[in-house]
């Protein structure tokens, strides 16, 4: 979980308690606050997991070329050990 995600779930519940209390108070502009609110923090959550899944991705593609790294190595070294036992 990265800091977008915490900090959009933050302002999503506070929305939530706020647009809830002017629903019980009356207040249409606290409503109206509390739910901008509350999409403002559903939108940067949604950054959020879209950074996060953007990190993940570049977390497998750069183990996807350290493996393929790994290979390649290992081949150049049985090629040097052929070529000394010949």
């Amino acid at each position: 979980m990265n800091k977008d995600q915490v900090q959009g779930k933050v302002k999503d519940v506070a929305g939530r308690v706020e647009r809830q209390a002017g629903e019980w108070t009356g207040d249409k502009e606290k409503q109206v606050r509390g739910a901008a609110k509350q999409v403002e923090g559903k939108v940067q959550n949604a950054w959020g997991d879209v950074k996060d899944a953007a990190r993940k991705t570049s977390d497998k593609e750069t183990d996807r070329t350290n493996e393929t790294a790994d290979v390649e190595t290992e081949k150049e070294e049985e090629d040097r050990s052929r070529r000394k036992a010949s």
